[in-house]
């Protein structure tokens, strides 16, 4: 009874500031430490980071007209190619001329879909190979997530870890069965508990937050453009835009809202936000799949929240050196417990998808294009493996898109499947 009875917040909805400000940080901190973790491997500063995370969601929400619930954070496809550039020209200052042309790279894409239009999508995109994706999306993470809660991301089993994180998942399954206000903010809730359980285990340290000041602001850092260093780094923006669009789709099949032809306007927002934060000295961003988990778990959708998401991030990043600590002092295992449920929730959306839009498994080419992409794309991604070309790489979930986008365009369809089944997010609106 309670599940039903769960309140449903939508894209346009707005609620008091009380309830936004819980709703806001529980984004906030969903999405932090994957957001420090690329410019801590990168070199860059992770304040710079999470403060652009925040204004890169700003322009994000502005540019797409406050339509699309998403949060932008630091890409982990830049990684390899940032570190490539640094080596071959020795600077940070070069890999963030990169930064800056890949986010060009985005808006340049953006305006040729602008003018050729979104139809393409529907004729490459079938609900079948939707869904598929978004299930290697949630699974894909799913090595990352049982890393953190069961080894504390080292190389062995840490048993207090996986304590805490057990405590922290079924707190966060327990809260989110719960109405009223609790049952929207479970996963803040389940990481307070985490938090609170892990202090007298001793897996939280507190040093890093002594020594921080309350205010700062973060070294900013300016890009010097170099031709070898945008070449080893813009391209990448290629490969980030199937995932771009993998998780428009995976959010718009959440919220029950087609966002199709707001592509144009996705990229160019992610492209926007990624400008400004090479410009600053940050990492390149992407939509993040936490925060996708966070509102299929919470069923609050109001972008509303996303704007108190991006001030606190960049309050806390820009701002507040402090804060960036102590929610950076939040233990591996605690995150890990709640991504657990983050990551598997995208999946499961995924199979939604497929009962949903009466996909008939009966018919081989669904058949050979769910097992195909779904196989591919989780064992690349959990294995760590990417496919080099030249001096990048294709990660697992692009690469299951494009075998997946070939698989449809070659298979024949049988004759009653001429016409593909209407997306679920059109029957829900």
């Amino acid at each position: 009874m309670a599940e039903k009875e769960r309140e449903v917040i939508g894209v346009s909805d707005r609620v008091s500031v009380g309830r936004a400000i819980p709703l806001g940080i529980q984004h906030m901190m969903s999405m932090f430490g994957s957001t420090v973790l690329v410019p801590v491997l990168v070199g860059l500063n992770p304040n710079v980071a999470i403060m652009c995370s925040g204004i890169g969601t700003i322009c994000y929400l502005l540019v797409t007209r406050n339509k699309i619930p998403s949060y932008l954070g630091s890409s982990f496809a830049f990684i390899s190619p940032i570190l490539a550039a640094v080596a071959a020209t020795g600077s940070l200052h070069t890999a963030l001329s990169g930064v800056v042309v890949a986010g060009l790279v985005f808006l340049a894409v953006a305006g040729i879909i602008k003018l050729v239009g979104t139809g393409w999508l529907d004729r490459l995109l079938p609900p079948v190979l939707v869904a598929a994706v978004m299930i290697v999306i949630g699974v894909g993470l799913s090595a990352t997530a049982a890393k953190m809660a069961l080894y504390s991301s080292t190389d062995s089993f840490v048993a207090e870890g996986a304590i805490v994180a057990a405590i922290t998942l079924c707190a966060a399954v327990i809260f989110s069965g719960m109405g009223g206000l609790v049952g929207t903010l479970p996963i803040l809730l389940a990481i307070i508990v985490g938090y609170l359980i892990s202090m007298p285990l001793g897996l939280v340290d507190f040093q890093g937050v002594i020594d921080a000041p309350w205010i700062g602001l973060p070294p900013i850092q300016t890009p010097h453009f170099d031709p070898g260093a945008i070449a080893l780094i813009a391209p990448v923006a290629l490969v980030v835009v199937i995932e771009h669009i993998g998780h428009l789709l995976a959010v718009g099949e959440i919220v029950g809202r087609d966002y199709r032809d707001m592509l144009p306007r996705s990229l160019a927002g992610d492209g926007i936000s990624t400008v400004i934060s090479g410009l600053l000295g940050g990492t390149p961003t992407t939509t993040y799949a936490e925060n996708i988990g966070v509102m299929s778990v919470t069923r609050v959708y109001s972008t509303q929240v996303f704007w108190y998401a991006a001030g606190f991030a960049l309050l806390v990043g820009g701002f507040c050196p402090k804060l960036a600590a102590f929610i950076n002092s939040i233990p591996v295992p605690v995150m890990g417990g709640v991504s657990l449920l983050l990551f598997g929730l995208i999946a499961s959306n995924g199979l939604r998808m497929l009962v949903t839009n009466n996909v008939d498994f009966d018919q081989n080419r669904n058949l050979m294009i769910a097992s195909v992409v779904i196989i591919l794309g989780v064992g690349m991604e959990t294995s760590s493996i990417a496919i080099p070309v030249g001096d990048y790489t294709l990660p697992g979930m692009a690469t299951s898109a494009l075998v997946g986008i070939i698989m449809n365009l070659i298979l024949p369809k049988a004759k009653d499947d001429a016409v593909e089944p209407e997306s679920s997010v059109a029957e829900i609106e």
